[in-house]
């Protein structure tokens, strides 16, 4: 397995899109009971499968992750050949409640806040790098707070 398997109520919310998995490879419903019943194993590989297959998706998908901790926001912005990082590190307030994110949006430039940039060019599996981060505790996001600061960042 390359990543990790659908906890089941992912599985559960993919039920139709593991039923066309399995119809891929010609197997009915009832085969499928069957299998889970008298090779269980062979149901494990299955799942497995599937799963690697809908985090490939995803990844493959997946242009910002946000990593956010009551002092620190790593974002990151994963590209082609590279994932760019902007930091956000402040000890004067909780950046994972709203009245930390309020105070930071209001506050960017202030002295207690302190900003970071990087950029690392992925391994030979830029996926597998995409969902470290995720396992690190990072989330999928739209990018918003990454852009912003980008912006900001550049006019300075």
């Amino acid at each position: 397995m390359k990543y990790q398997r659908l906890s089941k109520e992912q599985l559960e919310e993919l039920h139709q899109e593991f039923i066309n998995f399995l119809a891929t490879q010609s197997i009915t419903g009832k085969e499928w009971a069957g299998i889970k019943e008298n090779k269980p194993e062979v149901a494990e590989q299955e799942l497995d499968v599937f799963s690697d297959l809908i985090w490939e998706g995803v990844l493959n998908k997946t242009e910002y992750v946000d990593h956010v901790s009551p002092h620190q926001m790593n974002l990151f912005s994963l590209e082609k050949d590279v994932m760019k990082l902007i930091s956000v590190r402040t000890d004067r307030v909780d950046l994972t409640t709203e009245g930390g994110i309020k105070w930071l949006q209001a506050n960017v430039s202030a002295d207690e806040v302190e900003l970071f940039t990087a950029q690392k060019n992925y391994s030979k599996e830029p996926n597998a790098d995409k969902f470290k981060l995720i396992q690190q505790g990072a989330f999928i996001s739209k990018g918003e707070w990454y852009n912003s600061l980008d912006k900001f960042i550049s006019k300075k």
